[in-house]
Protein backbone atom coordinates (compact mmCIF):
# COMPACT_ATOMS: atom_id res chain seq x y z
CA UNK A 1 0.00 0.00 0.00
CA UNK A 2 1.40 3.73 -0.94
CA UNK A 3 2.27 6.12 1.51
CA UNK A 4 -0.92 8.58 0.50
CA UNK A 5 -3.60 5.97 0.86
CA UNK A 6 -2.12 4.96 4.45
CA UNK A 7 -2.36 8.77 5.53
CA UNK A 8 -6.04 8.49 3.83
CA UNK A 9 -6.94 5.97 5.96
CA UNK A 10 -6.67 7.93 9.44
CA UNK A 11 -8.42 10.56 7.72
CA UNK A 12 -11.53 8.39 6.75
CA UNK A 13 -12.25 6.72 9.58
CA UNK A 14 -12.33 9.84 11.87
CA UNK A 15 -13.74 11.99 8.85
CA UNK A 16 -17.04 9.81 7.78
CA UNK A 17 -19.89 11.92 8.80
CA UNK A 18 -22.14 8.92 10.07
CA UNK A 19 -23.64 8.92 14.53
CA UNK A 20 -22.20 6.40 17.21
CA UNK A 21 -21.89 2.66 16.46
CA UNK A 22 -24.54 0.98 18.14
CA UNK A 23 -26.29 -2.39 18.54
CA UNK A 24 -29.44 -1.39 19.84
CA UNK A 25 -31.98 -3.72 17.80
CA UNK A 26 -35.05 -1.41 18.73
CA UNK A 27 -35.18 1.30 15.67
CA UNK A 28 -32.95 -0.15 13.34
CA UNK A 29 -34.44 -0.42 9.74
CA UNK A 30 -34.14 -3.50 7.64
CA UNK A 31 -32.64 -2.61 4.49
CA UNK A 32 -32.89 -4.06 0.89
CA UNK A 33 -30.53 -3.57 -1.63
CA UNK A 34 -31.60 -4.50 -5.33
CA UNK A 35 -28.78 -4.44 -7.77
CA UNK A 36 -30.13 -5.29 -10.92
CA UNK A 37 -26.65 -6.81 -13.50
CA UNK A 38 -26.82 -4.81 -16.54
CA UNK A 39 -29.94 -3.47 -16.61
CA UNK A 40 -30.07 -0.03 -18.86
CA UNK A 41 -31.80 3.59 -17.88
CA UNK A 42 -34.28 2.76 -20.59
CA UNK A 43 -35.03 -1.48 -19.87
CA UNK A 44 -38.37 -0.47 -17.50
CA UNK A 45 -41.90 0.85 -17.86
CA UNK A 46 -41.01 3.65 -15.21
CA UNK A 47 -39.60 6.92 -17.36
CA UNK A 48 -36.24 7.90 -15.85
CA UNK A 49 -35.98 10.82 -18.71
CA UNK A 50 -38.21 14.24 -18.73
CA UNK A 51 -40.74 12.26 -21.15
CA UNK A 52 -41.91 8.46 -21.63
CA UNK A 53 -40.37 6.39 -24.50
CA UNK A 54 -41.19 3.87 -26.71
CA UNK A 55 -39.05 1.95 -24.20
CA UNK A 56 -40.77 2.41 -21.66
CA UNK A 57 -43.63 1.43 -23.59
CA UNK A 58 -41.51 -1.73 -24.56
CA UNK A 59 -41.25 -3.65 -21.05
CA UNK A 60 -43.55 -4.37 -18.28
CA UNK A 61 -42.37 -3.75 -14.83
CA UNK A 62 -45.39 -2.93 -12.74
CA UNK A 63 -43.20 -3.91 -9.04
CA UNK A 64 -40.56 -0.90 -10.49
CA UNK A 65 -43.86 1.39 -11.03
CA UNK A 66 -45.06 0.62 -7.66
CA UNK A 67 -41.52 0.93 -5.76
CA UNK A 68 -41.30 4.58 -7.63
CA UNK A 69 -44.89 5.53 -6.49
CA UNK A 70 -44.01 4.48 -2.91
CA UNK A 71 -40.46 6.62 -3.02
CA UNK A 72 -38.05 8.78 -5.09
CA UNK A 73 -36.50 8.46 -8.54
CA UNK A 74 -32.73 9.81 -9.07
CA UNK A 75 -32.20 10.34 -12.55
CA UNK A 76 -29.16 11.44 -12.70
CA UNK A 77 -27.66 8.20 -10.43
CA UNK A 78 -24.43 6.93 -12.18
CA UNK A 79 -21.79 3.94 -11.19
CA UNK A 80 -19.02 2.45 -13.09
CA UNK A 81 -19.20 1.44 -16.63
CA UNK A 82 -18.35 -2.53 -15.70
CA UNK A 83 -19.55 -4.63 -13.32
CA UNK A 84 -16.87 -5.46 -10.67
CA UNK A 85 -15.27 -2.10 -10.53
CA UNK A 86 -19.03 -1.08 -9.29
CA UNK A 87 -19.46 -3.93 -6.46
CA UNK A 88 -16.51 -3.08 -5.38
CA UNK A 89 -16.48 0.82 -4.76
CA UNK A 90 -20.34 -0.44 -2.80
CA UNK A 91 -18.85 -2.44 -0.57
CA UNK A 92 -16.07 0.06 -0.05
CA UNK A 93 -17.52 3.44 -0.22
CA UNK A 94 -13.91 4.33 -2.99
CA UNK A 95 -13.80 5.66 -5.88
CA UNK A 96 -12.86 3.04 -8.44
CA UNK A 97 -9.66 5.24 -8.99
CA UNK A 98 -8.94 4.92 -5.11
CA UNK A 99 -9.32 0.86 -5.23
CA UNK A 100 -8.23 0.15 -8.55
CA UNK A 101 -10.16 -2.51 -9.13
CA UNK A 102 -10.95 -1.43 -12.49
CA UNK A 103 -11.67 -3.59 -14.73
CA UNK A 104 -13.91 -7.15 -14.24
CA UNK A 105 -12.13 -9.98 -12.11
CA UNK A 106 -12.32 -13.61 -12.42
CA UNK A 107 -9.20 -15.40 -11.95
CA UNK A 108 -6.51 -14.72 -9.57
CA UNK A 109 -3.43 -12.76 -10.74
CA UNK A 110 -5.24 -12.49 -14.18
CA UNK A 111 -5.90 -9.73 -16.39
CA UNK A 112 -9.47 -11.07 -18.53
CA UNK A 113 -8.38 -9.65 -21.53
CA UNK A 114 -5.88 -7.96 -23.46
CA UNK A 115 -5.07 -4.39 -23.35
CA UNK A 116 -5.68 -2.12 -26.18
CA UNK A 117 -3.80 -1.53 -29.57
CA UNK A 118 -0.72 0.41 -28.81
CA UNK A 119 -0.68 0.62 -24.87
CA UNK A 120 -0.22 -1.80 -21.95
CA UNK A 121 -2.49 -1.97 -19.31
CA UNK A 122 -1.23 -1.40 -15.15
CA UNK A 123 -0.92 -4.04 -12.58
CA UNK A 124 -4.36 -3.25 -11.39
CA UNK A 125 -6.01 -4.97 -8.21
CA UNK A 126 -7.39 -7.66 -10.61
CA UNK A 127 -8.09 -10.35 -7.17
CA UNK A 128 -10.49 -7.48 -6.28
CA UNK A 129 -11.29 -7.44 -2.36
CA UNK A 130 -8.51 -8.00 -0.06
CA UNK A 131 -9.73 -9.34 3.27
CA UNK A 132 -6.24 -9.05 4.42
CA UNK A 133 -2.83 -7.38 3.97
CA UNK A 134 -0.72 -9.75 2.54
CA UNK A 135 -3.10 -10.50 -0.69
CA UNK A 136 -1.43 -9.08 -3.59
CA UNK A 137 -3.13 -7.14 -6.03
CA UNK A 138 -6.46 -6.29 -3.97
CA UNK A 139 -7.69 -3.52 -2.02
CA UNK A 140 -7.31 -4.35 1.42
CA UNK A 141 -10.39 -3.64 2.71
CA UNK A 142 -10.65 -3.89 6.59
CA UNK A 143 -13.91 -2.43 6.67
CA UNK A 144 -16.59 -3.72 4.60
CA UNK A 145 -20.11 -2.64 4.18
CA UNK A 146 -21.62 -5.84 4.97
CA UNK A 147 -19.13 -6.56 8.20
CA UNK A 148 -19.88 -3.00 9.85
CA UNK A 149 -23.32 -3.66 9.92
CA UNK A 150 -23.04 -6.99 10.91
CA UNK A 151 -21.18 -5.86 13.79
CA UNK A 152 -23.95 -3.30 14.42
CA UNK A 153 -26.55 -6.21 14.45
CA UNK A 154 -27.62 -6.82 11.21
CA UNK A 155 -28.13 -9.91 9.63
CA UNK A 156 -26.59 -10.11 6.61
CA UNK A 157 -27.64 -11.65 3.47
CA UNK A 158 -26.11 -12.05 0.55
CA UNK A 159 -28.07 -13.39 -2.80
CA UNK A 160 -26.93 -14.18 -6.31
CA UNK A 161 -24.17 -12.40 -7.90
CA UNK A 162 -21.13 -11.62 -5.59
CA UNK A 163 -18.10 -11.05 -8.26
CA UNK A 164 -16.10 -9.22 -5.41
CA UNK A 165 -12.96 -11.46 -5.36
CA UNK A 166 -10.98 -13.77 -7.76
CA UNK A 167 -11.14 -17.70 -7.46
CA UNK A 168 -8.78 -18.96 -4.55
CA UNK A 169 -9.51 -15.52 -2.34
CA UNK A 170 -11.37 -15.33 0.40
CA UNK A 171 -13.29 -12.29 -0.89
CA UNK A 172 -14.56 -15.21 -3.64
CA UNK A 173 -16.67 -15.98 -0.87
CA UNK A 174 -19.27 -13.20 0.22
CA UNK A 175 -19.18 -15.07 3.85
CA UNK A 176 -15.64 -13.82 4.49
CA UNK A 177 -16.62 -9.94 3.89
CA UNK A 178 -19.12 -10.03 6.60
CA UNK A 179 -22.73 -11.30 5.25
CA UNK A 180 -24.16 -13.88 7.52
CA UNK A 181 -25.71 -15.78 4.67
CA UNK A 182 -24.49 -16.58 1.57
CA UNK A 183 -26.91 -17.54 -1.77
CA UNK A 184 -25.38 -18.27 -4.58
CA UNK A 185 -22.51 -16.52 -4.58
CA UNK A 186 -19.02 -16.75 -5.61
CA UNK A 187 -16.31 -15.08 -8.17
CA UNK A 188 -17.89 -15.33 -11.61
CA UNK A 189 -20.06 -12.26 -12.90
CA UNK A 190 -22.73 -14.36 -14.62
CA UNK A 191 -24.28 -18.24 -14.77
CA UNK A 192 -23.52 -20.84 -16.93
CA UNK A 193 -27.32 -21.19 -17.63
CA UNK A 194 -30.53 -19.59 -16.20
CA UNK A 195 -32.26 -22.80 -15.95
CA UNK A 196 -32.53 -25.50 -12.95
CA UNK A 197 -33.01 -28.25 -15.86
CA UNK A 198 -29.43 -27.50 -16.51
CA UNK A 199 -28.51 -27.33 -12.73
CA UNK A 200 -27.63 -23.20 -13.56
CA UNK A 201 -24.84 -24.23 -15.14
CA UNK A 202 -23.40 -25.61 -18.48
CA UNK A 203 -22.95 -29.21 -19.71
CA UNK A 204 -20.00 -29.70 -18.73
CA UNK A 205 -18.65 -28.21 -14.90
CA UNK A 206 -16.97 -24.97 -15.08
CA UNK A 207 -15.96 -21.73 -12.87
CA UNK A 208 -19.65 -20.53 -14.15
CA UNK A 209 -21.55 -22.89 -12.62
CA UNK A 210 -23.70 -21.13 -10.02
CA UNK A 211 -23.15 -22.63 -6.59
CA UNK A 212 -25.23 -23.62 -3.58
CA UNK A 213 -28.57 -24.00 -5.03
CA UNK A 214 -29.06 -27.86 -5.31
CA UNK A 215 -32.39 -28.26 -4.14
CA UNK A 216 -33.31 -26.74 -7.12
CA UNK A 217 -31.22 -28.62 -9.63
CA UNK A 218 -33.51 -30.36 -12.67
CA UNK A 219 -36.85 -28.59 -11.45
CA UNK A 220 -38.06 -26.77 -14.09
CA UNK A 221 -37.79 -23.46 -12.64
CA UNK A 222 -35.70 -20.29 -13.85
CA UNK A 223 -32.69 -18.48 -11.78
CA UNK A 224 -34.34 -15.60 -10.76
CA UNK A 225 -37.12 -17.18 -8.91
CA UNK A 226 -34.94 -19.65 -7.34
CA UNK A 227 -33.01 -16.61 -5.29
CA UNK A 228 -36.06 -14.72 -4.61
CA UNK A 229 -37.31 -18.01 -2.79
CA UNK A 230 -34.26 -18.64 -1.00
CA UNK A 231 -33.89 -14.47 -0.20
CA UNK A 232 -37.38 -14.80 1.31
CA UNK A 233 -36.25 -17.91 3.22
CA UNK A 234 -33.74 -16.02 4.52
CA UNK A 235 -35.76 -12.68 5.73
CA UNK A 236 -37.91 -15.00 7.83
CA UNK A 237 -34.74 -16.69 9.60
CA UNK A 238 -33.44 -13.72 10.60
CA UNK A 239 -37.19 -12.63 11.87
CA UNK A 240 -36.88 -15.66 13.88
CA UNK A 241 -33.69 -14.28 15.40
CA UNK A 242 -35.36 -10.51 16.02
CA UNK A 243 -32.96 -8.76 14.15
CA UNK A 244 -32.58 -6.59 11.78
CA UNK A 245 -31.66 -7.40 7.84
CA UNK A 246 -30.02 -6.30 5.46
CA UNK A 247 -30.63 -8.45 1.67
CA UNK A 248 -28.30 -7.42 -1.05
CA UNK A 249 -30.53 -8.75 -3.37
CA UNK A 250 -28.01 -9.12 -6.89
CA UNK A 251 -29.72 -11.40 -9.13
CA UNK A 252 -27.35 -12.79 -12.16
CA UNK A 253 -30.16 -11.29 -14.39
CA UNK A 254 -30.34 -9.55 -17.07
CA UNK A 255 -26.36 -10.19 -17.36
CA UNK A 256 -25.88 -12.22 -20.54
CA UNK A 257 -26.29 -15.98 -21.57
CA UNK A 258 -29.45 -13.70 -22.71
CA UNK A 259 -31.99 -16.96 -21.76
CA UNK A 260 -35.79 -16.48 -22.41
CA UNK A 261 -37.54 -16.72 -19.03
CA UNK A 262 -40.59 -18.58 -20.16
CA UNK A 263 -42.96 -17.03 -17.59
CA UNK A 264 -43.33 -13.87 -19.47
CA UNK A 265 -41.47 -14.80 -23.12
CA UNK A 266 -44.12 -15.50 -25.17
CA UNK A 267 -45.79 -11.89 -25.15
CA UNK A 268 -43.04 -10.18 -26.04
CA UNK A 269 -42.74 -12.44 -28.98
CA UNK A 270 -46.70 -11.76 -30.03
CA UNK A 271 -45.66 -8.24 -29.60
CA UNK A 272 -43.47 -8.59 -32.84
CA UNK A 273 -39.84 -8.29 -30.97
CA UNK A 274 -36.73 -9.57 -32.40
CA UNK A 275 -36.23 -13.27 -30.22
CA UNK A 276 -32.79 -11.76 -28.30
CA UNK A 277 -34.86 -8.33 -27.17
CA UNK A 278 -38.24 -11.13 -26.24
CA UNK A 279 -35.44 -12.97 -24.15
CA UNK A 280 -34.20 -10.32 -22.72
CA UNK A 281 -36.85 -8.80 -22.22
CA UNK A 282 -38.62 -11.61 -20.22
CA UNK A 283 -35.79 -11.59 -18.06
CA UNK A 284 -36.09 -7.98 -16.77
CA UNK A 285 -39.58 -8.86 -16.41
CA UNK A 286 -38.54 -11.56 -13.97
CA UNK A 287 -36.21 -9.45 -12.12
CA UNK A 288 -39.55 -7.58 -11.32
CA UNK A 289 -41.30 -9.90 -10.76
CA UNK A 290 -38.67 -11.03 -7.73
CA UNK A 291 -38.46 -7.13 -6.92
CA UNK A 292 -42.95 -7.64 -6.58
CA UNK A 293 -42.71 -10.97 -4.77
CA UNK A 294 -40.36 -10.02 -2.01
CA UNK A 295 -41.87 -6.42 -1.87
CA UNK A 296 -45.37 -8.28 -1.02
CA UNK A 297 -43.65 -10.90 1.43
CA UNK A 298 -42.61 -7.93 3.28
CA UNK A 299 -46.26 -6.18 3.34
CA UNK A 300 -47.76 -9.87 4.67
CA UNK A 301 -45.79 -10.31 7.22
CA UNK A 302 -45.87 -6.06 8.41
CA UNK A 303 -42.42 -5.78 7.59
CA UNK A 304 -42.54 -3.13 4.77
CA UNK A 305 -43.22 -0.28 7.41
CA UNK A 306 -39.96 -0.28 8.54
CA UNK A 307 -37.89 -1.43 5.89
CA UNK A 308 -35.68 0.12 3.26
CA UNK A 309 -35.78 -0.26 -0.18
CA UNK A 310 -32.76 0.95 -2.83
CA UNK A 311 -33.10 -0.29 -6.14
CA UNK A 312 -30.26 0.28 -8.29
CA UNK A 313 -27.78 -0.92 -11.71
CA UNK A 314 -24.11 -1.75 -11.80
CA UNK A 315 -23.70 -0.84 -15.05
CA UNK A 316 -25.81 0.44 -18.02
CA UNK A 317 -27.28 -1.71 -20.78
CA UNK A 318 -25.11 -4.07 -22.95
CA UNK A 319 -25.77 -1.58 -26.11
CA UNK A 320 -26.61 -3.14 -29.57
CA UNK A 321 -23.75 -1.30 -31.05
CA UNK A 322 -20.87 -2.40 -28.33
CA UNK A 323 -22.41 -6.24 -30.08
CA UNK A 324 -21.50 -5.44 -33.23
CA UNK A 325 -25.13 -4.76 -34.40
CA UNK A 326 -26.70 -7.93 -32.82
CA UNK A 327 -29.59 -6.78 -30.87
CA UNK A 328 -30.06 -6.94 -27.43
CA UNK A 329 -31.17 -3.50 -25.41
CA UNK A 330 -31.17 0.16 -26.24
CA UNK A 331 -30.21 2.71 -23.69
CA UNK A 332 -31.29 6.31 -26.41
CA UNK A 333 -31.65 8.92 -25.89
CA UNK A 334 -28.68 7.80 -24.36
CA UNK A 335 -25.00 7.23 -26.08
CA UNK A 336 -23.82 3.72 -26.01
CA UNK A 337 -23.85 1.06 -23.39
CA UNK A 338 -22.06 -0.96 -20.66
CA UNK A 339 -18.13 -0.03 -21.16
CA UNK A 340 -18.35 3.00 -22.01
CA UNK A 341 -17.36 6.18 -20.70
CA UNK A 342 -20.98 8.09 -22.54
CA UNK A 343 -23.86 8.14 -20.67
CA UNK A 344 -25.57 5.00 -21.40
CA UNK A 345 -22.62 3.13 -20.04
CA UNK A 346 -23.03 4.63 -16.47
CA UNK A 347 -26.24 6.31 -15.58
CA UNK A 348 -28.43 3.73 -13.96
CA UNK A 349 -32.33 3.55 -12.95
CA UNK A 350 -32.72 4.07 -9.20
CA UNK A 351 -34.87 4.34 -6.92
CA UNK A 352 -35.50 4.52 -2.84
CA UNK A 353 -38.54 3.56 -0.87
CA UNK A 354 -38.29 4.25 3.12
CA UNK A 355 -42.01 4.99 4.82
CA UNK A 356 -41.81 7.80 6.66
CA UNK A 357 -38.86 9.21 5.69
CA UNK A 358 -39.03 9.53 1.82
CA UNK A 359 -42.10 11.37 -0.08
CA UNK A 360 -43.59 9.36 -2.19
CA UNK A 361 -44.14 9.74 -5.84
CA UNK A 362 -41.16 11.98 -5.72
CA UNK A 363 -38.02 12.66 -7.99
CA UNK A 364 -34.52 13.93 -7.63
CA UNK A 365 -32.40 15.14 -10.54
CA UNK A 366 -29.31 15.87 -8.46
CA UNK A 367 -26.36 13.38 -9.45
CA UNK A 368 -24.58 10.69 -7.00
CA UNK A 369 -21.73 7.62 -7.72
CA UNK A 370 -22.15 4.44 -6.43
CA UNK A 371 -19.51 5.14 -3.76
CA UNK A 372 -22.22 7.47 -2.01
CA UNK A 373 -24.10 4.53 -1.14
CA UNK A 374 -21.47 3.06 1.32
CA UNK A 375 -21.79 6.03 3.88
CA UNK A 376 -25.57 6.55 3.12
CA UNK A 377 -26.82 2.66 3.60
CA UNK A 378 -24.69 3.23 7.40
CA UNK A 379 -26.41 6.60 8.16
CA UNK A 380 -29.67 4.33 7.43
CA UNK A 381 -28.47 1.61 10.02
CA UNK A 382 -27.68 4.21 12.36
CA UNK A 383 -23.69 3.71 12.26
CA UNK A 384 -21.84 7.51 12.38
CA UNK A 385 -17.90 6.51 12.92
CA UNK A 386 -16.28 3.82 11.88
CA UNK A 387 -13.65 2.66 14.41
CA UNK A 388 -10.53 1.33 14.03
CA UNK A 389 -8.76 1.11 10.86
CA UNK A 390 -10.71 1.11 7.64
CA UNK A 391 -10.14 2.11 4.25
CA UNK A 392 -10.66 5.87 2.75
CA UNK A 393 -14.38 6.58 2.10
CA UNK A 394 -14.37 8.36 -1.20
CA UNK A 395 -18.66 8.06 -0.92
CA UNK A 396 -20.77 11.31 0.05
CA UNK A 397 -23.93 10.28 2.12
CA UNK A 398 -27.18 11.06 -0.17
CA UNK A 399 -29.78 11.27 2.98
CA UNK A 400 -29.70 14.84 2.09
CA UNK A 401 -31.45 14.09 -1.05
CA UNK A 402 -33.70 11.45 0.58
CA UNK A 403 -35.22 14.41 2.95
CA UNK A 404 -35.39 16.97 0.52
CA UNK A 405 -33.10 18.85 2.20
CA UNK A 406 -30.55 21.69 0.38
CA UNK A 407 -28.27 19.83 -1.43
CA UNK A 408 -24.96 19.95 0.46
CA UNK A 409 -22.83 18.79 -2.49
CA UNK A 410 -24.06 21.17 -5.02
CA UNK A 411 -20.39 21.46 -6.68
CA UNK A 412 -19.03 18.41 -6.29
CA UNK A 413 -17.12 16.44 -9.01
CA UNK A 414 -17.56 13.29 -10.13
CA UNK A 415 -14.58 11.01 -11.39
CA UNK A 416 -14.20 7.96 -13.23
CA UNK A 417 -11.61 5.94 -14.10
CA UNK A 418 -10.74 2.87 -16.58
CA UNK A 419 -7.03 2.40 -17.21
CA UNK A 420 -8.37 -0.87 -18.57
CA UNK A 421 -9.62 -2.31 -21.68
CA UNK A 422 -13.12 -4.41 -21.79
CA UNK A 423 -13.56 -5.02 -25.62
CA UNK A 424 -16.25 -4.73 -27.46
CA UNK A 425 -16.46 -1.57 -29.57
CA UNK A 426 -18.62 1.63 -29.70
CA UNK A 427 -19.04 5.59 -28.52
CA UNK A 428 -16.74 6.30 -25.27
CA UNK A 429 -15.26 2.61 -25.10
CA UNK A 430 -11.88 2.99 -24.40
CA UNK A 431 -9.34 3.39 -22.36
CA UNK A 432 -10.51 6.76 -20.63
CA UNK A 433 -10.81 8.96 -17.42
CA UNK A 434 -13.55 11.54 -16.92
CA UNK A 435 -15.29 14.09 -14.91
CA UNK A 436 -19.10 15.57 -14.19
CA UNK A 437 -19.24 18.55 -12.83
CA UNK A 438 -22.43 20.84 -12.78
CA UNK A 439 -24.04 19.91 -16.12
CA UNK A 440 -20.24 19.57 -18.19
CA UNK A 441 -18.69 16.53 -18.61
CA UNK A 442 -15.33 15.67 -19.83
CA UNK A 443 -13.80 12.62 -21.05
CA UNK A 444 -10.03 11.89 -21.66
CA UNK A 445 -8.82 8.78 -23.72
CA UNK A 446 -5.46 7.36 -23.21
CA UNK A 447 -5.17 5.72 -26.61
CA UNK A 448 -4.71 9.03 -28.29
CA UNK A 449 -4.78 11.44 -25.61
CA UNK A 450 -8.22 12.85 -27.23
CA UNK A 451 -11.11 14.71 -25.40
CA UNK A 452 -14.45 14.81 -25.22
CA UNK A 453 -16.59 17.91 -23.72
CA UNK A 454 -20.35 17.40 -23.25
CA UNK A 455 -23.32 19.66 -22.20
CA UNK A 456 -25.54 16.55 -20.36
CA UNK A 457 -28.03 19.16 -19.49
CA UNK A 458 -28.47 20.21 -23.04
CA UNK A 459 -27.14 17.45 -24.69
CA UNK A 460 -27.99 14.01 -23.08
CA UNK A 461 -27.38 12.33 -25.99
CA UNK A 462 -23.92 13.43 -26.55
CA UNK A 463 -24.02 14.19 -29.80
CA UNK A 464 -21.91 17.09 -29.88
CA UNK A 465 -18.38 17.25 -28.87
CA UNK A 466 -17.67 20.96 -27.43
CA UNK A 467 -14.02 20.38 -26.16
CA UNK A 468 -12.47 22.62 -29.38
CA UNK A 469 -15.04 25.10 -28.96
CA UNK A 470 -14.65 25.79 -25.34
CA UNK A 471 -10.97 25.41 -24.35
CA UNK A 472 -11.30 27.53 -21.11
CA UNK A 473 -13.29 24.47 -19.67
CA UNK A 474 -11.50 21.78 -21.43
CA UNK A 475 -8.71 22.86 -19.49
CA UNK A 476 -10.14 23.51 -16.17
CA UNK A 477 -12.10 20.22 -16.14
CA UNK A 478 -8.46 18.43 -17.36
CA UNK A 479 -6.76 19.86 -14.32
CA UNK A 480 -9.79 19.22 -11.76
CA UNK A 481 -9.89 15.87 -13.51
CA UNK A 482 -5.87 15.45 -12.93
CA UNK A 483 -5.89 16.89 -9.47
CA UNK A 484 -7.87 14.08 -8.43
CA UNK A 485 -6.14 11.31 -10.11
CA UNK A 486 -2.73 12.49 -8.55
CA UNK A 487 -4.24 12.87 -4.99
CA UNK A 488 -5.47 8.89 -4.92
CA UNK A 489 -1.96 8.04 -6.97
CA UNK A 490 -4.25 6.38 -10.20
CA UNK A 491 -2.97 4.40 -12.43
CA UNK A 492 -2.27 5.41 -16.26
CA UNK A 493 -1.40 2.87 -18.83
CA UNK A 494 2.16 2.77 -20.79
CA UNK A 495 2.48 3.59 -24.13
CA UNK A 496 4.10 1.12 -26.02
CA UNK A 497 5.75 3.79 -28.63
CA UNK A 498 7.53 5.99 -25.91
CA UNK A 499 7.64 2.86 -23.02
CA UNK A 500 6.29 5.99 -20.61
CA UNK A 501 3.37 6.46 -18.83
CA UNK A 502 0.18 7.94 -21.09
CA UNK A 503 -0.05 11.71 -19.55
CA UNK A 504 -2.06 13.20 -17.05
CA UNK A 505 -5.20 15.19 -18.93
CA UNK A 506 -3.64 18.46 -18.30
CA UNK A 507 -0.43 16.97 -19.11
CA UNK A 508 -1.80 16.46 -22.62
CA UNK A 509 -2.94 19.99 -22.80
CA UNK A 510 -0.08 22.03 -22.45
Amino acid sequence: MHSSTKLLLGIACTGLSLSACTKEKTSKPNIILFLVDDMGWQDTSVPFGEEETAFNRRYHTPNMEKLAAQGMKFTQAYACAICSPTRVSLMTGMNAAHHRVTNWTLRKNTMAVKPPEGLKMPIWNMNGIGVDKNLENAIYTPQPLPRVLQENGYTTIHCGKAHFGAVGTKAEDPLNIGFTVNIAGHAAGAPGSYLGTDNFGKKEKSIWDVPGLEEFHGEDIFLTEALTQKAIKAIDDSQNKQKPFFLYMANYAVHSPIMGDKRFLQKYLDAGLDPIEAKYASLLEGVDKSLGDIMDHLKKNKLDDNTIVLFMSDNGGLSALARGGEPHTHNYPLSSGKGSAHEGGIREPMIVKWPGVVNPQTACSDYLIIEDFYPTILEMAGVTQLEGECQPIDGKSFMHKLKQEPNQNANRALFWHYPNNWGPHGPGIGTYSMIRKGDWKLIYYYTNQSFELFNIAEDIGEMHNLASANKEITLRLAKELSDYLRSVDAQRPTSNETNELVPFPDESLL
